[in-house]
C-alpha cells in the first residue's frame, strides 16, 4: 500500500482526476481518498514513483506519507 499527501486536493472533483490517474496507471489499483486529512491511500502493484507521476501529470503534488 502506498500513502501519499495531497494538500492541493480540496474537493470531490479533485478526488475523481486523482483516483482517475490512479487507474490509469495501474486499471487493477483500489484508491481510498480522505478530503479531510488531503491524503490518498492507494493498493497497487505498481511502483510508488509511477503513482507519484500519474498523479503529478494530472496536476497535483503527492509527497510520500507513511501509514498512521
Amino acid at each position: 500500500m502506498t500513502i501519499f499527501q495531497i494538500p492541493a486536493m480540496s474537493c470531490g472533483h479533485c478526488v475523481r482526476s486523482i483516483t482517475e490517474a490512479v487507474l490509469a496507471a495501474d486499471p487493477a489499483a483500489q484508491v481510498k481518498a480522505d478530503l479531510a486529512s488531503h491524503s490518498v491511500q492507494i493498493d497497487s502493484h505498481v511502483p510508488p514513483a509511477t503513482l507519484a507521476a500519474a498523479l503529478t501529470a494530472a496536476g497535483y503534488a503527492p509527497t510520500p506519507a507513511t501509514a498512521g
